[in-house]
């Protein structure tokens, strides 16, 4: 079990803290010592979830706020409440997401909402708390990607699957490797522009959680009969959220992560077990296609680096 390092003084942010690696990652952050604030879409959710993390560890120091990574203008309002607060962050946790609903549904700014929920809400939250991570002596970034980014494509010619068939999957390996590609161009913009910033990635490999189930179920009252079969039949090797957390756990917390580190288990298939370094992508590793997907990322979500940053 890995052993989060003593985060006393520490301020973290974690996303889709109220569940699965979110919440695991708030409870072992707050109980080695850390000051947690669990951005969570529902409130009452969150502070659910903060009760019974309280009911571990009494002296955890949680604070649950309200963000929706699919609406633009809630991610503003959470980030500005953040930097009004005055104080360093020290972490960012990008863990939030959501996995393949079964058919194509959009976000308040009318983003698919794959890739809207989870590359284009945490990139506009990652850019605006970029002064409060800056003002902290050596923050971090942590990002959750997913071993489907392995066989993601990113497609410029159309991001938002209007005009090809929407297919779930691959619009969530298409936003996941948009979540790895994240974590290494924003290295590079750290190293280029010489910044005190660690920005890291990381994925769960087979974790059970709520996730499939919850992707599965959006805009229908359950999931189709055959995920119900599929799930009942299905023999990979997987693991509970303890360990499945570890490897984000590790990118966000370890004094041996390094900058643009990508983490995840070591075990069967890279599914379950330890935490190792994992294997970045090729298309997560073209600096021409990072940058490209930067700034559309800039374009789509009008939040680009504020200039006292840049």
């Amino acid at each position: 079990m890995y052993a989060v390092p003593d985060q006393t003084g520490t301020f973290a942010v974690v996303t889709g803290a109220n569940s699965g690696t979110g919440k695991e990652t708030a409870r072992r952050l707050a109980d080695a010592g850390a000051r947690v604030v669990m951005a969570v879409r529902t409130v009452a959710k969150g502070e659910k979830a903060r009760d019974e993390i309280l009911a571990r560890h009494p002296h955890a120091r949680l604070e649950v706020r309200r963000i929706d990574l699919a609406d633009l203008a809630s991610v503003k309002e959470f980030a500005d409440g953040i930097i009004a607060d005055g104080t360093p962050l020290d972490l960012l946790v990008n863990n939030a997401g959501v996995m393949a609903p079964p058919t194509r549904m959009t976000t308040a700014d009318g983003f698919e909402l794959q890739m809207g929920s989870n590359f284009l809400g945490p990139f506009a939250l990652t850019v605006r708390l970029l002064p409060a991570l800056l003002a902290a002596t050596a923050p971090r970034v942590a990002t959750m990607s997913s071993g489907t980014a392995n066989y993601g494509r990113i497609g410029f010619q159309d991001l938002q699957w209007e005009s090809r068939r929407y297919r779930p999957n691959l619009s969530y390996a298409q936003s996941k490797l948009a979540d790895l590609i994240l974590t290494t161009h924003l290295a590079a913009l750290v190293a280029e522009r010489g910044w005190n910033l660690m920005s890291t990635g990381a994925h769960p490999g087979y974790t059970v959680t709520n996730l499939q189930t919850a992707g599965a179920s959006l805009g229908r009252d359950k999931p189709k009969r055959s995920h119900s079969v599929l799930s009942a039949l299905d023999f990979l090797p997987k693991q509970q959220v303890e360990q499945g957390t570890e490897p984000l756990l590790y990118a966000a917390t370890s004094p041996d992560a390094v900058a643009g580190g990508y983490y995840g288990p070591s075990g069967r298939f890279g599914l379950v077990g330890p935490t190792s370094t994992a294997r970045v992508t090729r298309r997560a590793l073209d600096t021409a296609t990072n940058a490209r997907l930067w700034t559309e990322a800039e374009r789509l979500t009008g939040v680009s680096l504020p200039a006292t940053v840049a």
